[in-house]
């Protein structure tokens, strides 16, 4: 396995510099990634960070608006006056439009508040004066309180200051982390790759680092560097290091005459838990501009999307955490029982623990309430377990069948091991028939692109519990694979309303 960076060329380390609070992100061009400080914490997303500087934004000024009105407005107090309630809200929203049309949310704009902070003075200003205008024209400049409207004007123009000190001083932690841009790696080392590294050093507002360079051919037919970019190895050391540290986007800049060799490679990088596209001149063909995504303002084709991203992570680890913490609760006593159960009927430890796969095949540790004999633990699942199997105890039998066993996997869901929903994980050595699973299933790890969860899209569909035949695991990953593609939180919510009506049907469970 190779992939330890070697030194780039000036062109690359010119543009790795830090930078404060008076300074841009350095977001000018296309910048080498460091793999040996990377790890695996996820990308913070653009899309998110500058949503939520606009929520922030909203709502200061809004919350600014009615505090001074409420210290103020001593007789019937802000909420009785609807006046002052509606001039918050809309001048907070036209705030914010303001700030948008200024350009003033992009990544570079909020790593940078000081040049830029006339500007945001002179947003709030406008958005301020459309309120003065707007009380002016409908003659109400009586009822409204002049020194409101001052102290409102100067409080916002403060807090708009200070609140992008703090963004600015935020982003360069998250920069120095590497949690800022977007690790990148591309596949193919011809001149499609030497135009895709100029056009993306070309862009100031780039957010990718490129962590190398991969290509299968040696070097008679692939230089070893491309525009000061080390070729690190071929397609196995490409998926080796994403499993090693953090890959947000897989560039295969093959040309598109190249059919058969793009389409091997994108069908083994199909199962990676990245963006996966191909730059749009690869080919001489033009599409409609709807067909295209950009990484910055560099056109692609896009060959494979991040399944769950941007405000989608958000609220799968929010339905997560609240979810998972709720049930833990409400099923606290079923949980003692149980554990109350296995301990009295056979000796031995009340949890068991397994090596599993989870996200992105990282091996993960899943707890079970342990339904065998001590001394008959199949920790690797080597061995199907199936009907009146002796390894199995008394209660062991109940517990399997209505998946109570299942239930101290709540326990991981909050750690982060786990999801509530998402394809069920395996054990390293489970089998379907005498064969290993990825033995059995073509692109079978496809299905470890998101969090493995305790129920899922197969289980309820019947196809939970043992997998002695080749179609029982095929359907499985077959309802795996739809639920990633076609993820949503209400798809979740189903799933989780539907698990105890398919627990009735347990033929296959054992």
């Amino acid at each position: 396995m190779v992939f330890s960076l070697k030194s780039p060329t000036s062109n690359a380390t010119a543009l790795n510099r830090g930078f404060g609070a008076a300074e841009p992100i350095p977001l000018h061009g296309a910048r080498l990634a460091d793999t040996r400080t990377a790890d695996k914490s996820s990308v913070i997303s653009p899309v998110v960070v500058r949503g939520l500087v606009r929520l922030t934004d909203f709502l200061l000024v809004t919350a600014l608006g009615l505090f001074i009105a409420h210290m103020y407005i001593n007789e019937t107090g802000v909420l009785g006056n609807s006046r002052y309630i509606t001039a918050a809200i809309l001048t907070g929203a036209a705030a914010v439009a303001t700030l948008e049309l200024l350009g003033l949310y992009t990544l570079r704009v909020l790593s940078s508040f000081v040049e830029k902070m006339p500007a945001i003075v002179l947003g709030w200003t406008i958005a301020f004066a459309g309120l003065v205008a707007t009380i002016f024209f409908l003659k109400i400049g009586a009822d409204v309180s002049r020194f409101w409207l001052g102290a409102w004007y100067l409080a916002g123009a403060v807090a708009l200051v200070a609140g992008r000190i703090f963004v600015a001083w935020t982003m360069r932690g998250w920069a120095k982390s590497g949690r800022l841009y977007q690790r990148a790696v591309i596949y193919g080392a011809g001149s499609v790759t030497e135009d895709l590294i100029g056009q993306l050093e070309a862009d100031t507002d780039s957010i990718v680092r490129i962590a190398g360079i991969f290509d299968d051919r040696d070097d008679d037919r692939a230089p070893r560097q491309v525009s000061g970019y080390p070729r690190l190895g071929g397609l196995d050391d490409l998926i080796a290091m994403s499993r090693a540290t953090r890959l947000d986007l897989v560039i295969v800049a093959l040309p598109l005459a190249a059919e058969d060799r793009l389409a091997s490679v994108v069908r083994q990088i199909s199962v990676l838990p990245a963006d996966i596209k191909m730059p749009a001149r690869a080919t001489s063909l033009r599409f409609s501009p709807r067909t295209y995504s950009h990484v910055g303002t560099v056109a692609m084709i896009d060959l494979y999307d991040k399944p769950i991203a941007d405000w989608g992570t958000i609220s799968k680890w929010l339905f997560d955490k609240f979810v998972g913490a709720a049930a833990l609760v409400f099923l606290a006593p079923v949980m003692a029982l149980v554990a109350l159960a296995v301990k009295l009927d056979s000796k031995g430890p009340v949890l068991f623990r397994q090596k599993r796969y989870g996200f992105n095949n990282e091996m993960i540790e899943v707890f079970k309430f342990r339904s065998m004999y001590t001394d008959r633990c199949d920790a690797a699942a080597t061995q199907l377990v199936t009907k009146g199997d002796p390894r199995v105890t008394r209660v062991g039998r109940f517990i399997r069948k209505s998946s109570l066993d299942e239930l101290p996997q709540l326990f991981n869901v909050l750690l982060g091991d786990l999801s509530l929903v998402g394809p069920r994980p395996h054990a390293v050595q489970a089998k379907a028939g005498t064969q290993l699973y990825d033995e059995v299933v073509d692109g079978y790890f496809a299905r470890h692109k998101v969090k493995p969860g305790i129920t899922g899209w197969a289980q309820i569909n019947g196809w939970r519990g043992e997998t002695d035949t080749e179609e029982k695991i095929l359907k499985r990953v077959e309802h795996d694979l739809y639920y990633i593609e076609n993820w949503s939180v209400f798809f979740d919510i189903y799933i989780l309303l539907k698990t105890p009506v398919s627990l009735l049907k347990s033929e296959n469970a054992y």
